[in-house]
Formats: structure tokens, C-alpha cells, sequence
């Protein structure tokens, strides 16, 4: 490769096709069983889509603990049980203020659900809908969670 090239592929090309991810965690809201197992979908607050409670690392909490804090912040989610071990990840593109893209890495925490409270810090900001699995998963747009929702 001509070196000029070579200095472009090392400066603009290699950084930006291997991008570090950031981590975020999420809560896979689960209740029921068998047939009568439902997941928890709320909406994304820019966009309206439908994705499971997610976000970044809060100081002092492992990725189950922030799991449950996001679930509770944006659903209102008040646990029965909380795994510990993440049941899997998916990854997906944040685009960030200022227009460009973020590559992030979410590690998925389930949570068997107690009850969803009336009042929850993002109430007014977001909807909140019980699915199947198979329905979720049609509702969801980052690939990897919808394989995951499928095979519940």
C-alpha cells in the first residue's frame, strides 16, 4: 500500500472502524411463565421506539444494580428478583448531541418483576407496554435483542 494511503488508513480508516465500545446496562423485565410470559417495553425518549430500560454505569453500582436502577427510573419497575449474571449483551450505534455515532456495548440483566409503580421518576417521559416475547422482539430494532427475546 502507498505509504500516503497507508498514513490515511492509520489516522482516519483503522480509528474509525475499531471504535472502543462504551457499556451501558439494561433490565430484561420479565413476568409470568410458560405462555403467559411477558417482557416489558418502554419507549426511547428521543425517538419513540421500543427498547428495554437501559443506561451508563452509575458510580458505586455493579452492571445488575444499574440494571435495576434504570428499570425502576424509566418503568417504574419494583423487583421480585434481580439476576446477577448478565443474561447477554447486544450492541448498537448511540448518536450522540452532536451527531455522531457511538458504538455501545449493553449487557442485559434479568429482572422478575413484582409490580410497576403509578409514579417513577420518567413517567411523564415514556410509555410502558407488557409484550410477548416473539411481539417484542418483532419491536425492537438492535438485532442481538431480538434474537435474545426470541429464544426466551
Amino acid at each position: 500500500m502507498a505509504s500516503w494511503l497507508n498514513n490515511i488508513w492509520e489516522e482516519v480508516g483503522k480509528p474509525f472502524f475499531q471504535r472502543p465500545h462504551k457499556v451501558q446496562f439494561a433490565a430484561l423485565c420479565v413476568r409470568g411463565t410458560g405462555d403467559d410470559k411477558k417482557v416489558l417495553l418502554i419507549t426511547s425518549r428521543g425517538t419513540g421506539r421500543w427498547v428495554i430500560p437501559k443506561g451508563w454505569p452509575i458510580d458505586g453500582m455493579d452492571g445488575a444494580e444499574t440494571a435495576k436502577e434504570e428499570a425502576w427510573e424509566e418503568a417504574g419497575v419494583k423487583v421480585k428478583h434481580l439476576g446477577r449474571k448478565a443474561v447477554g449483551h447486544f450492541t448498537y450505534d448511540k448518536i450522540l448531541d452532536d451527531g455522531t455515532a457511538q458504538p455501545v456495548r449493553t449487557n442485559v440483566y434479568r429482572i422478575d418483576v413484582k409490580d410497576l409503580a403509578e409514579e417513577f421518576p420518567e413517567v411523564s417521559e415514556r410509555e410502558r407496554r407488557w409484550f410477548s416475547p416473539k411481539e417484542a422482539a418483532e419491536l425492537v430494532q438492535e438485532p442481538e435483542l431480538r434474537e435474545m427475546l426470541r429464544q426466551m
